[in-house]
């Protein structure tokens, strides 16, 4: 009866030792064996899968039967798949491989694709997952574990995070080229609170961080507010004269160059924030973590739109 269960790595090294060498005796010499040692791994061998393996000679020598060479392919395969295996966990623990899930807060789409391609450049066998959402959605993520590093601007208070800074995150007031305050120099915060402003969805970073600038400039004087879904539909908001829009750097750099869009000169602007890449502090980053957040860290912010 075949028992596949019982059969040995060192079985089947013993028979292809003997297919090699011809003999029991050299197969022996060759493992570090002693002749009656090799020759119970291979009638063990046969025993567990029930056929005969080698034709023994009377003097000494063995050929290897057809039902030998089939077991000896299957070795081959199993050496193979042990081989890459090691490999495999070689990479692993030197962190050359693996899935890393990156959570970016939206802002950060504007550079978070270029890199993640960078990183899948300098290390191909690791597959990052990009996960976009706002300020609120990273952090809930954090607290769920669907991400492992996030790159946002001000961490959270919880869940409690290692955070690390990568970079400048300066935010502008904007307008249209066309707008009244386009051009004009030091714009007084009563001349600024008197207009439209337009605004992300409650739990964004960017609308937190403006509320707090305007109710600083303003003492609590109220001001008009539009909010709206996302950083493009406020950018065609203003561009068409809807009202002017505090909003990240990053994420207008073509419009400012290309003129489609101006930055206002108002107190305290631009407001100059960091980004940061934080993982929670209970996490006991793996290599392959490591790998990812020592190379986004050391890029000091390269990645980072210039304008």
């Amino acid at each position: 009866m075949t028992r596949l269960e019982a059969v040995t790595l060192k079985q089947l090294r013993a028979l292809g030792a003997v297919a090699e060498y011809g003999s029991i005796t050299a197969a022996a010499e060759v493992l570090s064996l002693t002749p009656p040692a090799v020759h119970t791994q291979l009638r063990t061998l046969e025993q567990n899968l029930g056929c005969s393996l080698l034709d023994r000679s009377p003097a000494g020598g063995a050929q290897v039967t057809t039902e030998g060479r089939a077991v000896l392919d299957a070795n081959v395969a199993i050496e193979a798949a042990i081989e890459s295996c090691a490999q495999k966990l070689k990479a692993y623990q030197e962190g050359r491989t693996g899935v890393v899930v990156l959570g970016v807060v939206s802002t950060g789409k504007y550079f978070a694709p270029r890199l993640v391609a960078d990183l899948r450049r300098e290390f191909p066998d690791i597959e990052v997952i990009l996960k976009v959402s706002n300020r609120d959605g990273i952090i809930t993520a954090l607290q769920q574990r669907a991400i492992e590093l996030a790159i946002m601007g001000r961490p959270p208070r919880v869940p409690v995070v290692n955070a690390e800074p990568i970079g400048e995150h300066p935010h502008v007031m904007i307008a249209a080229p066309d707008h009244p305050l386009a051009g004009q120099r030091g714009i007084t915060p009563q001349v600024l609170l008197d207009q439209a402003f337009i605004a992300r969805e409650q739990g964004s970073g960017t609308r937190i961080l403006m509320t707090r600038y305007l109710d600083r400039i303003g003492g609590g004087t109220p001001y008009r507010l539009i909010e709206m879904e996302s950083n493009e539909t406020i950018k065609q908001a203003v561009m068409a004269g809807l009202g002017i829009a505090m909003i990240s750097q990053h994420t207008v750099t073509e419009e400012l160059r290309a003129g489609r869009l101006v930055s206002l000169d108002a107190d305290t602007l631009p407001i100059r924030r960091q980004w940061y890449l934080l993982h929670r502090a209970d996490l006991e980053l793996s290599p392959t973590l490591r790998t990812v957040f020592n190379h986004i860290a050391g890029q000091d912010g390269a990645f980072l739109p210039r304008l």
